[in-house]
Order: C-alpha cells, then structure tokens, then sequence
C-alpha cells in the first residue's frame, strides 16, 4: 500500500522513538517518559488526546497517564475506551483497533497494546478530530507503543501476574542451574588431583613435620568443602538468595541436601 512520505514528519518520529530510549536510561520515572511521548506524538500527528493506561491480572488500573486539548476532548477519550475498548477486550480479546466516525464530528481513535511476548498489561489510546486519517500513522503508533512496552519492562512496571512470575523464576532456575553444571564441571577435574595429591602426602606423612602435616590438612578440609559446595550446586531446586557483602546477593544453598 502507498504511503505518502514525509521526510521532517519522519525525522520528527524518529526523534520521539529516541527521547522514550534515552529518558529510559536516564530516568525511572514512566511517567514522564510516558507524557513526553504522548505529548510529542499529539502534536505530530494531531491528536486531541492520548492516554497510557496500565492494569493488573485482574485488570484493574494502576496507571493512567494522559494529555488533552481539553477537559471535553480528556472526557471523550474516557468514554470511548469505557464504551468500545474495555468492552472488546473483555469479551472478544480485542489487541488492537482502529475506528472512524462520520457524522457533524467526525474522528478516528486508535488503541494499541502496552504488551511484553504475548502478554497485555495495557493499552494506548488516542483521538484525532476532523476527517483525518488515522490509520495512516499505525506504523508509527505501533512502533511508539512497542517503545514504550519496552521501557515500562525495563524500568519494572509491569505487574507480576501469577503466570509470568513463574515462567520468570523458572527461567532464572534454569540459568542457575546451567551455570552450576559448569561450575562444577570446570572445578571438580582439578578439585580431585588437589585433594587427591593432599591426601597421597598425608598417607606419607611419616617424613612430614608437624606444622606441614597441618596445613596439609587444612588443604583437605577445604576441598572436601568445595567439593560438597559443587554436589549442593547439582541438586539445586530453587532460586532462593541471600545476602552477601555490599548489598550484593548469592545463592542460599543452606537448604539444598
């Protein structure tokens, strides 16, 4: 399908696209990510308003952020995601829409999901009055929200549902059980020639001295340590963390038979 090309309207989409990463890096606050770009996307594409909503498993709402022109067209908008949207998610598993409207006010409005994979946890909407053509902009609108689906993933605002939080702890379960394996495949092979090297002077400890002899021993007891630390790793069955120095975390591994 043709599309008319614009070369400051794309630069201008461009620029939007990159403030949502740059202010990703820079700050933890959605909302202002969020509001600069809706704002700059309304005045790109003429929007009357746009809002960023965000829910929960239950999909009740723990995030609203909008811009109007005025309070009339911030009502308007309300009552089309109550009216069309909120009902079509519900009943039919609506994704994504765009509508156009005739009549003395004609307008389009557009909702697009805030989604990480297959999961939705919001949607933005928006409204262009006049005889516009929306539709026209989907490329961008769908880049401006999976941009945002990013940012809101990264900074950690997407709320935990029963289903990704264990796809999230058994991924992470996965990875640390890939990293014990190689643990102890790269340290058991030189742990059994130290412990079997300590072990062999000890049987010959008869032409050692006493002080030898001890740290010999104290060599054995902490491979025998190590050791068991690697068996541990392999019949890890869980996630858990504990603290460790400076705020940092390491496996709890005081459970694990």
């Amino acid at each position: 399908m043709y599309r008319e090309y614009d070369e400051n309207k794309v630069i201008k989409q461009f620029e939007i696209l990159r403030d949502i990463a740059v202010l990703s890096v820079e700050s933890e606050k959605i909302s202002l990510i969020a509001k600069e770009a809706l704002q700059g996307t309304g005045k790109l594409i003429n929007l009357s308003a746009a809002t960023l909503m965000m829910w929960d498993a239950k999909h009740q709402p723990t995030m609203n952020i909008s811009y109007a022109d005025s309070a009339m067209e911030r009502q308007l908008l309300q009552e089309l995601e109550t009216e069309i949207f909120a009902n079509l998610r519900k009943e039919r598993e609506l994704v994504s829409a765009y509508v156009s409207f005739g009549g003395n006010k004609p307008m389009s409005t557009f909702t697009q999901p805030i989604k990480i994979r297959d999961k939705i946890f919001g949607a933005v909407i928006g409204i262009q009055t006049g005889p516009g053509r929306l539709v026209r902009d989907d490329y961008f609108i769908e880049a401006l929200t999976s941009a945002l689906s990013l940012s809101i993933s990264a900074g950690g605002a997407i709320p935990a549902t029963q289903d990704n939080a264990e796809e999230m702890k058994k991924e992470r379960l996965n990875a640390i059980i890939e990293t014990a394996a190689t643990v102890n495949h790269e340290i058991n092979n030189p742990l059994t020639a130290v412990l079997g090297n300590v072990q062999l002077l000890l049987m010959r400890s008869g032409n050692l001295d006493e002080e030898t002899i001890r740290k010999l021993k104290v060599v054995e007891e902490s491979a025998i340590r190590i050791k068991e630390v690697t068996q541990k790793l392999m019949k890890i069955s869980n996630d858990n963390v504990t603290e460790y120095t400076s705020g940092s975390k390491m496996i709890d591994l005081s459970d694990e038979e």
